[in-house]
């Protein structure tokens, strides 16, 4: 399957002007831009631009509604719980980490939790929001029921990344993760190239590993047996149950907390019951910053430095190959497959736009 890299800056006013003629307002198009084309830029196509028929798809179904706003139900000077009322996930995310963040730099702590909303694109955009602030930041969702507990073959969990950012230098430690050995995106992205599934990746309704991506994903939609595993795979003696048990945590911060629905029970692939779960924390409240950011520094760079295994000739931290992706991209462009490039086309011919006059 072939590539065409896409400039940055016309993949940006391509996909705001989509989403004005969707109906979001100027300022909540380039903030819901910018969620999708900055998985793009650290090199996560899974959640960047290929994702923008699903969006699309969602807004015309009417599972998002362009026009609600999110409202606060519950507070306290520390928390807050936030009805998304159906909105675009990234518009009510953006929101409630800022209102996390504004907590924690008057309390030194702040967490706000987000039900009835949707998908909100990569978990670790929010927690780098807080990391700007010199905060420590976390995230997580919850998504529709695709993955399967250890020895279970009905999906009862979503792939529920968790996500989290800490200051340190030269780069942020930014980690983002889904409880599952791969999200949903990356097994749309193998279907797309036409390449098998890795091996312990995906079930089939029996609960067995299928390497067959379009019958996963059919499973998926038709909401059959069958999903994803969680990290671990398959077996307890690969650490199954250790995935298993994240997924349970990422519903506990998220559906449990805000009060929403739990894996299980959202409908509509995800789309306007998913919730979701923002925490920023002053990281002064233990010390002092200074020291404490430099410590973390040391850790990360300490591991760097530290022995490599034969074969190997470098040894990353958690973010260091996304700010690495991000300078690359921002020169060369986003790489983009030939059937997301048909997709992009799709969604301009119906909102009127012609994808050859922006490219």
């Amino acid at each position: 399957m072939s590539y065409t890299n896409l400039p940055i800056e016309k993949a940006r006013t391509y996909c705001e002007t989509i989403f004005q003629k969707h109906g979001f307002t100027p300022e909540e198009s380039r903030g819901i831009t910018d969620v999708v084309l900055t998985a793009d830029l650290y090199g996560i196509e899974s959640h960047g631009i290929q994702r923008m028929i699903r969006y699309h798809n969602s807004i015309v179904k009417g599972l998002v509604d362009p026009k609600a706003k999110p409202v606060t139900v519950f507070e306290t000077p520390v928390s807050a719980v936030i009805d998304g009322n159906h909105t675009m996930g990234q518009v009510t995310a953006r929101t409630s980490m800022e209102l996390a963040i504004s907590k924690a730099k008057e309390h030194g702590f702040g967490a706000v939790t987000v039900r009835n909303c949707n998908h909100y694109g990569i978990a670790g955009y929010y927690p780098k929001l807080a990391a700007n602030e010199d905060l420590l930041g976390f995230s997580a969702t919850n998504t529709e029921a695709i993955a399967i507990p250890t020895f279970g073959k009905q999906p009862m969990l979503g792939t529920s990344p968790l996500a989290l950012c800490m200051p340190a230098d030269p780069y942020d430690f930014w980690f983002d993760v889904a409880t599952t050995v791969v999200p949903r995106g990356k097994i749309e992205i193998y279907n797309k190239r036409g390449e098998p599934l890795k091996e312990g990746w995906a079930a089939d309704e029996y609960g067995h590993s299928c390497q067959d991506g379009q019958h996963v994903l059919d499973n998926i939609k038709a909401k059959n047996y069958g999903g994803i595993f969680p990290i671990g795979g398959f077996s307890t003696d690969t650490g199954s149950h250790k995935g298993y048990g994240l997924g349970i945590i990422a519903e506990l911060f998220t559906g449990i907390f805000s009060g929403g629905h739990t894996s299980p029970h959202v409908e509509n692939g995800g789309m306007g019951d998913t919730s979701f779960h923002f925490m920023a924390i002053d990281y002064g409240i233990f010390g002092d910053k200074k020291e404490i950011k430099d410590r973390m520094s040391t850790l990360l760079r300490e591991l760097r430095e530290s022995p490599k295994a034969e074969g190997h000739d470098r040894i990353y931290t958690h973010g260091e190959k996304e700010m690495e992706s991000l300078k690359e991209k921002t020169i060369s462009g986003i790489p983009v497959n030939e059937k997301t490039v048909s997709e992009l086309k799709t969604i301009g011919e119906y909102v009127g736009l012609a994808y050859d006059d922006f490219f």
